[in-house]
């Protein structure tokens, strides 16, 4: 498997260029072709104006300004993947961001988007875009955190193991980047805890399928104390390792326009200090 379609998402965001920065890294890598897709929103505000009969209806100068502001997202896109030297396409969509990422991840390997921004997306208890990607999109999600930059995700990925069928998902939808990172870890933790889901050796298995996949692959067995919660721990042991990239499964129920996360799901999300691939 390798990746040959990257969607990522374009936007005003202060936060787009470091999205684009690693879209870009990542295409160069595998030659994929970059699609970058951008969102008016303004089929969802035509609904929502028939359906509750709102007294302001979309002008024309309405319809002009958000289209500009998305194909200025698209113009610097465009730039960036021109200064990169990658094979590109920009889409321009009338869906709000989250029904259009959900349609166009059907036909594509990956989807790029930044970490939440507080100060952009208001109280985590709002609905965020990457938790109903992550949740409802069907493909892996690259994560980039809003804070820092991140020039390789290829010299020391972080992979958590819990046995899991997301946890199984992110692994076989991550390993295009594991394949080319120079050292893995897997890490296994409070695995005397998980009764029935390790064999004799807590994530041998796994770590065999890496091996055999090409993957230069070490495992290690961790204990999360009881006053830290995993999440914590698994960011605790990214910076410990140096790690440039987590890789790890997405948890929660996928209900249409609802989102229940797993703890640790949530914590990574609010808290990642590294690029994050999620798979459910």
């Amino acid at each position: 498997m390798t990746y040959k379609t990257i969607l990522v998402h374009a936007d005003l965001s202060p936060h787009a260029a470091s999205r684009y920065a690693l879209a870009c890294q990542v295409a160069i890598g595998h030659e994929a072709h970059l699609v970058g897709a951008a969102f008016t929103g303004l089929t969802q505000e035509t609904y929502r104006n028939a359906a509750f009969a709102y007294g302001g209806v979309l002008t024309p100068s309405d319809v002009e300004l958000v289209t500009s502001h998305s194909k200025q997202a698209l113009d610097a896109f465009v730039a960036r993947a021109d200064a990169a030297g990658v094979a590109y396409e920009r889409r321009l969509s009338d869906d709000d961001s989250e029904t259009g990422l959900v349609l166009q991840a059907r036909y594509a390997d990956l989807l790029v988007l930044s970490q939440s921004d507080p100060e952009l997306s208001g109280p985590d208890i709002l609905y965020k875009l990457p938790e109903h990607l992550a949740l409802h999109g069907g493909r892996p999600v690259l994560l980039v955190p809003y804070a820092g930059r991140y020039e390789h995700i290829d010299q020391h990925a972080l992979v958590a193991w819990d046995g899991s069928r997301a946890a199984t998902r992110a692994i076989t939808d991550g390993l295009p980047l594991l394949r080319r990172s120079k050292r893995v870890t897997l890490a296994v933790f409070n695995a005397q805890t998980q009764f029935g889901t390790h064999g004799e050796n807590p994530g041998a298995d796994i770590a065999l399928f890496l091996a055999r996949h090409g993957v230069n692959v070490e495992l290690t067995q961790q204990h999360a104390p009881g006053g830290l919660d995993i999440g914590n721990a698994l960011l605790s042991l990214a910076a410990d390792i140096g790690a440039d990239l987590l890789v790890m499964g997405a948890y929660g129920h996928q209900r249409w326009r609802e989102i229940v996360l797993g703890g640790v799901t949530r914590r990574v999300l609010q808290s990642m200090t590294l690029p994050v691939l999620m798979a459910h």
